[in-house]
Formats: structure tokens, sequence, C-alpha cells
């Protein structure tokens, strides 16, 4: 299964690590993360923290819990590119589309090459 299906079918938590050019580590809980058809994966970020890091250290870590167990995947990933308040971005939101949102902050959607996938648990490589 793809991520993109797996990510479809599967509701669970997510948590998103980086780590700023001197290796001070950052974790955020964020939503799953939406898939391109050439297999790359955005997440849509506000101008703190997590987008910070990536801006020196473009290498990040999503792990996901499933729903009720302990199985789930870590994903390691490498970003490519972003956007700045795109129609794409906006587009992606569940909770507050551009017209309904009253805000003057920045967001950005950041997307990732998925360089290795693991399971949640133990050291074996994703089947």
């Amino acid at each position: 299964m793809n991520l993109k299906e797996y990510f479809a079918s599967v509701k669970g938590t997510g948590v998103l690590s980086t780590a700023d050019g001197k290796g001070v580590v950052n974790a955020a809980v964020y939503a799953t993360p939406n898939s391109t058809e050439d297999g790359l994966l955005s997440f849509i970020m506000r101008g703190r923290k997590t987008h910070e890091n990536i801006g020196t250290n473009p290498h990040a870590c999503f792990l996901f819990i499933e729903a009720g167990t302990m199985t789930g995947k870590r994903i390691y990933l490498t970003k490519v590119k972003e956007e700045k308040n795109t129609e794409l971005l906006f587009s992606y939101r569940r909770h507050c589309k551009r017209s309904e949102c009253n805000t003057n902050e920045d967001l950005y959607l950041v997307f990732f090459s998925v360089d290795k996938v693991l399971p949640l648990i133990g050291s074996g490589e994703e089947k």
C-alpha cells in the first residue's frame, strides 16, 4: 500500500520531528500529510520552530501511530520545496479556508521526498 492510500485509510496521531543547524531537536503534533502524484508528502506549517528548523536542516522524521494500536510508521523525509499562502495550500486546509480565515500569519506548504519508511516499532524495513 502506498502512503497516499495508507493515510486515506488509517486514523491516528502524527509527530513531525526536526532539528536546527546545531542539532537541537523539536517535535510537534501534525495532521497526516498530503500526498502528491509524484510521491512527495506535504505539510502545512506556520512560521514557527518546525518551519524554522527545516530552513536550516532539510531532514525530518514523521512518526505516525495508528489509533488504538502500537503500530504505525516512521517516515524519514527531506525537504524539496515550499510554497507560501498558495491556493493549493488553502485547498488542503480542513478547518479554515482562505476566505474564512482572518489572519495575517503566513502559512507554508512544505514538500518532502520520502527517504525511508520503517515500522513504528523494530528496526526492520517496511514491506
